[in-house]
């Protein structure tokens, strides 16, 4: 079979080779083109021929599937999979996984950066110590005895829940399916209102479905104190942003701290979140870390020889 890297996965290229020398001792052909594209044309032309294509996280459509004539598993070296044209690829029999995992760590140590920053006004400060006009300074807030809420208790709303924990933190959830896990750490399932309502800290990890899309609406916003704080690093499109905005100019909340959009980066500067106040935004940056980075290099290339010896794995099945 040929297999075929269309992107960097931001590791070095000797871990590459490392990763792939099990799959050309299997005695297929391997691929890596180290420039990333976003270009249909290209990516069409990049997976003419292959029978196995492995990506991250930059788009890959409908489009370039119908032209991949011998295409049989695509590769996802990433959690979310909403970048590919899902529905052909499943009207063509064609197997898809991902590597779900691979930035637990990542995500959940940028939910409590983001806190930390928002709490303590680190960019804030940052920026004002270097004011020759230096304005004083200013009081901020602890982690420590506020309510969380993780709203999505997969793996990584847990990891980010045992992190608000270690800080003292008491932690509350809301996920429409219960873990068993969640329970054993002591945190307390209620609905999304009583959640909403009560934390001082909002985090989300959910995936982006089609009923979360907006899930947290401006009537949810509502229900938040105005002392609490939203954090995103799950999916932008949960959340109405431009009602975050609004929420944050009225300060119907205090703080967000946004790592996901409604778009890749860049964003739009008529975006509204770019000029609500207290906002600390970052560009999706949430699961790039070196050790991450490397995590999903391994996992994605275990899927390819797992696919390869007859038996996939991580298949996402929709």
């Amino acid at each position: 079979m040929k297999i075929k890297l269309l992107e960097p996965l931001n590791v070095a290229h000797d871990l590459i080779e490392e990763l792939a020398a099990p799959i050309k001792a299997r005695g297929h052909e391997f691929v890596y083109y180290q420039e990333k594209t976003t270009d249909p044309v290209e990516l069409a032309k990049r997976s003419q021929d292959a029978d196995v294509v492995m990506i991250a996280n930059n788009p890959y459509p409908t489009e370039v599937i119908n032209q991949a004539e011998n295409l049989a598993y695509i590769n996802v070296a990433f959690t979310g999979v909403d970048h590919v044209g899902l529905a052909e690829a499943n009207n063509q029999g064609i197997l898809l996984s991902n590597a779900a995992g691979y930035a637990n760590q990542a995500v959940a140590e940028l939910a409590i950066g983001l806190t930390l920053d928002l709490y303590r006004k680190i960019t804030q400060g940052n920026a004002e110590i270097r004011d020759e006009n230096f304005p004083g300074t200013f009081q901020g807030g602890e982690i420590k005895g506020k309510t969380v809420g993780v709203i999505g208790t997969g793996k990584i709303g847990l990891m980010t829940a045992q992190l608000y924990q270690a800080f003292g933190a008491n932690i509350i959830a809301y996920d429409p399916y219960e873990n068993p896990a969640a329970k054993t750490l002591g945190i307390q399932y209620l609905t999304l209102d009583d959640v909403l309502a009560q934390a001082d800290i909002v985090t989300l990890h959910l995936p982006l479905l089609p009923d979360t899309k907006g899930l947290i609406s401006a009537e949810k916003l509502q229900l938040m104190k105005k002392t609490a704080i939203l954090i995103n690093c799950a999916r932008g499109p949960i959340v109405d942003n431009g009602a975050l905005a609004e929420a944050l100019n009225t300060e119907q909340i205090a703080g967000a701290g946004i790592d996901v959009f409604d778009m890749e980066p860049p964003i739009p500067a008529d975006y509204p979140l770019l000029h609500a106040k207290n906002a600390i935004l970052t560009p999706h940056v949430g699961f790039l870390t070196n050790e991450a980075m490397e995590n999903r290099a391994r996992i994605a290339f275990d899927n390819t020889l797992a696919f390869l010896d007859g038996s996939p794995q991580n298949l996402i099945k929709r």
